[in-house]
């Protein structure tokens, strides 16, 4: 099971939204977060999960990562999240190939992942857990198209279309509108998690995410 999940899980009224990128470590740390507290709940918890693009300042027309492009984040900040991701691997008990992928663009993969969320709900919980093992666990570039395929064929999902969908322009333009929206609602970086009106954002541990969907 994976820990974004809006498949077929059990309605509740418990319900937490989740927006996170694929390439950001913290995300990976969050949902491995909110893995553990989903374990030690006794009753399901309906999840969502909302596409967030990190990369969008970044990206050339060629889908590559233009690092000359001043974000404001250099040296020290990601010698402060390398730091800060060691010391939520040793908190949550994760293991990672790599703290930090700033060569890799998730823009295919979240379309990948949008399409079977639509099209595949009860497939789609693995294929995320996939994309997330694949470049947190094996380092993987999860922006080839061939490592998506190789992904869906996994999960057992029709690798044709997943491709497909990857090249859909319809698909793609949806995705902008999905980031566009999330900016909109005050979403500003991720993890960010959304309960009943509450927020918390960041790899925060699981008895965080309990008084956030519990409202303790």
């Amino acid at each position: 099971m994976t820990d974004a999940d809006s498949g077929p899980t059990p309605e509740t009224t418990d319900r937490i939204e989740i927006y996170a990128d694929y390439v950001c470590p913290f995300c990976y740390l969050g949902t491995r977060s909110l893995a553990q507290y989903r374990e030690d709940r006794d009753e399901p918890l309906t999840v969502d999960w909302h596409p967030f693009d990190l990369r969008s300042g970044k990206r050339n027309p060629d889908g590559s990562i233009d690092h000359d492009v001043d974000d404001g984040k250099g040296d020290e900040y990601y010698e402060q999240a390398r730091q800060n991701v060691r010391r939520l691997q040793e908190e949550y008990g994760v293991e990672m190939a790599q703290e930090i992928a700033t060569d890799v663009d998730s823009f295919d993969a979240q379309v990948a992942s949008w399409y079977v969320k639509g099209e595949y709900p009860d497939r789609w919980a693995a294929f995320d857990e996939a994309i997330y093992a694949a470049l947190w666990q094996d380092g993987r570039d999860i922006g080839d198209v061939d490592v998506l395929a190789d992904l869906a064929a996994d999960c057992e999902l029709p690798v044709d279309e997943v491709r497909d969908a990857v090249d859909d322009d319809g698909i793609r333009a949806e995705l902008e509108d999905l980031f566009a929206q999330a900016q909109q609602t005050g979403v500003t970086g991720v993890p960010t998690f959304v309960s009943d009106g509450r927020v918390a954002r960041g790899s925060v541990p699981p008895e965080h995410l309990e008084r956030l969907v519990e409202g303790q």
